[in-house]
């Protein structure tokens, strides 16, 4: 029996048929059983490649990918998802759109989405209006299937937004659960989920939110440490203590690197902007002022530079258990001695875990294939086992 068979058959198992045709906001929104079903799809997916079988659950159709935010990971992880399902991707560059001539979001909505399946959306700048953004599109996209405009109903995944980055975090815990030999030995393991110094200003922070979100649904003993005044939102804090609380975990905030580090079995040392200034850059925004947003900027780089000391440093990795943690970033991340004078981790640490990082990466296509598969197809389970019976990828 082959291991995607394995899979299906767990698969099988799980109460996941709210997940036809449902879209991926945020991970809290979905249910163990559902989050389960992706990694087991995911798992699933890979194993068809690995062994030279077809993915495509598609012969043809598009998926649109929306990226208000640079991006390299996610815009190729997606690319490769929707290829793997038998997807073309379509970027929306909204540069070479008619949106700057007034074109309305329910209009590009429906404009673009005649033939999609998916659409994927990047839009994490701006708190309060990253998510917005996202259900603003994809209401305009349900409204005009039900009007009959649309043929299909195409659904979300949501690529980052200003709450949540559900599929770095998604590709994060599986990279975990096969670091640790399976979702079962992870009752107990403490993860770090730090604040640390970066020379750049406003970087989101939907990925600390995402993984005190996510991490405390594991029975972990889950630290989030950041300087006074770096504080996420509140409202995902209480999600992540309800989280811990139902597992037999554990969520606590501490006020130091040190102590998120001591006997740590995961690290993951990521900088973010503090969620008040990142409102008020909102607003700074929306009102057009620029010599406000150029005063913030200049702000909150001296208040970073207070905090230099908030690195990955090898004295701080021997802090954690044994010495030996598990190194976690999203990449990319800002490297001392090497991309920048002074940032996040010192380059000897960076470059020692670099193969694991680049392994936990590599998890993200099949994630966000595996939401796409899950959300498009009614019976997941016969159409992994037909895919494991199927016709070879490459075939010469």
């Amino acid at each position: 029996m082959s291991k995607t068979i394995e899979l299906a058959k767990h698969l099988e198992k799980l109460h996941i048929n709210n997940m036809y045709k449902s879209d991926f906001y945020w991970t809290w929104d979905k249910t163990d059983e559902e989050l389960e079903a992706i990694f087991t799809v995911a798992d699933a997916l890979r194993d068809l490649r690995e062994r030279n079988k077809s993915t495509r659950i598609f012969d043809s159709g598009l998926g649109i990918s929306i990226f208000r935010d640079n991006s390299t990971r996610t815009r190729f992880s997606f690319a490769s998802a929707c290829n793997l399902l038998g997807l073309t991707v379509q970027d929306l560059d909204e540069k070479k759109s008619q949106i700057a001539h007034g074109e309305t979001v329910r209009e590009t909505a429906n404009m673009v989405s005649f033939m999609a399946d998916v659409i994927g959306i990047r839009d994490d700048m701006f708190i309060g209006e990253g998510h917005k953004y996202q259900k603003t599109f994809m209401d305009a996209v349900k409204e005009g299937y039900r009007d009959g405009i649309l043929e299909q109903q195409p659904t979300l995944v949501n690529l980052q937004c200003d709450v949540d980055h559900p599929t770095q975090c998604m590709a994060d815990m599986l990279h975990i659960i096969h670091e640790f030999g399976g979702v079962e030995n992870l009752k107990g393991k403490k993860i770090a989920m730090t604040w640390a110094y970066s020379p750049s200003y406003g970087k989101p922070l939907s990925v600390p939110q995402g993984v005190i979100g996510l991490m405390t649904r594991f029975g972990m003993d889950v630290v989030l440490a950041h300087p006074e005044g770096y504080d996420v939102m509140p409202e995902v804090e209480e999600i992540a203590k309800k989280n811990a609380a139902a597992t037999g975990g554990s969520y606590k905030k501490v006020s130091t690197m040190e102590e998120a580090f001591d006997g740590a079995d995961i690290v993951y040392p990521k900088s973010w902007a503090p969620f008040a200034a990142m409102e008020q850059r909102t607003k700074l925004y929306q009102a057009g002022d620029q010599a406000g947003i150029d005063a913030l900027e200049k702000q909150l780089l001296a208040q970073n530079a207070q905090h230099k000391d908030w690195t990955c440093s090898e004295e701080m990795m021997k802090r954690t258990k044994n010495g030996k943690a598990l190194y976690l970033h999203c990449l990319p991340a800002d490297i001392t001695g090497l991309s920048c004078p002074e940032g996040e981790v010192d380059n000897s640490v960076f470059d020692r875990y670099l193969v694991p990082l680049y392994k936990e990466a590599s998890y993200k296509p099949y994630i966000i294939a595996a939401m796409i598969l899950m959300s498009k197809v009614k019976d997941p389970v016969s159409a992994l086992m037909a895919l494991d019976q199927g016709s070879k990828r490459k075939l010469f």
